[in-house]
């Protein structure tokens, strides 16, 4: 009798085991097709965002076409809404910056000064910058070796940039420095990054007073406060030419430097955010940047000269 008892609680422990584990493992698999779906969803929205933040990039490039009251002049950024996302485009026009081959060095030193750098890493970084863009065969550069000590190592150009990005294999640009805004944190200030100020499209002569950042402006020689200055008297309305000549005036020799540039080459970077099933914004963005000259030298006006993936 004793031992049929042992039997029967032997096999009921078995059971209860095989149950426990039964559980287990179908509780892991219901977790990993939660994860898988997901992530699967995630997938498809991101793939959204794209076509989206692109369509927002279209539909900016129209809207500066048709002119007022779609787009003015001074126009920054754009709001655009779609029925599953909002999407904001940033209208960075190249005339407002510096030109990354032909700036210099005191130029370079002031700009990044004006972005918060201290001066002696300025210095460090505006000399890097110069390095990289001099040749080889007129230049025998004492920074490759510390490119070569990079894993993966490489060696500098020492040609002229041919793109923005090239600025992060500098030594001494970090992502933030170049990027600036783009990588902030909610709250922190806004703030200029190398991309924002300096191009291989900029110019190297004026550059447009009413667009120029004002770390441009300070690039260039224009005091602080006078830069300060102009981008509030630009706000909401166009600096006319009686303005940009009391500006001249009260600025100085630095002040040759502005002008009404204008000018067809803008980068367009577009930002989408889906919106959820309830019309709030899902914290899911994609960003993509084109590069555009618009113009009648295309059938459509516009020529995209460079798109950007991840903006």
């Amino acid at each position: 009798m004793a031992s049929k008892s042992l039997r029967c609680g032997s096999a009921l422990l078995t059971v209860l085991w095989l149950t426990a584990a039964l559980s287990a493992i179908g509780l892991a698999v219901a977790n990993n097709v939660r994860g898988e779906t997901e992530r699967a969803a995630t997938n498809v929205d991101d793939s959204r965002a794209w076509f989206l933040a692109r369509g927002g990039i279209e539909r900016a490039v129209l809207h500066m076409q048709w002119g007022q009251p779609f787009y003015t002049y001074t126009q920054r950024t754009m709001d655009l809404d779609f029925p599953s996302a909002s999407v904001h485009v940033d209208l960075i026009p190249e005339a407002s910056k510096l030109n990354l081959n032909g700036a210099r060095p005191d130029e370079l030193a002031r700009l990044l000064e004006a972005m918060g750098v201290a001066p002696d890493r300025a210095l460090e970084i505006t000399q890097a910058i110069v390095d990289w863009r001099t040749p080889d065969a007129l230049h025998v550069s004492p920074l490759d070796a510390f490119y070569v000590a990079q894993s993966p190592s490489f060696l500098p150009r020492h040609a002229s940039f041919i793109e923005n990005e090239e600025l992060l294999l500098v030594k001494g640009i970090t992502p933030e420095l170049y990027y600036g805004t783009a990588l902030q944190k909610p709250g922190d200030k806004s703030r200029a990054g190398l991309r924002d100020c300096v191009s291989v499209f900029g110019s190297s002569g004026m550059i447009d007073i009413n667009t120029a950042r004002a770390e441009t402006m300070q690039a260039v020689g224009v005091g602080a406060a006078d830069a300060d200055e102009i981008v509030k008297l630009r706000t909401g309305r166009l600096i006319v030419f009686a303005d940009l000549q009391r500006i001249v005036q009260a600025t100085g020799p630095a002040g040759q430097r502005l002008g009404m540039a204008g000018g067809s080459l803008f980068t367009l970077r577009s930002t989408a955010r889906m919106k959820q099933v309830d019309g709030k914004l899902s914290d899911m963005r994609r960003t993509v940047a084109a590069l555009v000259r618009l113009g009648q030298d295309s059938p459509d006006g516009v020529t995209v000269l460079r798109w950007f993936d991840r903006g």
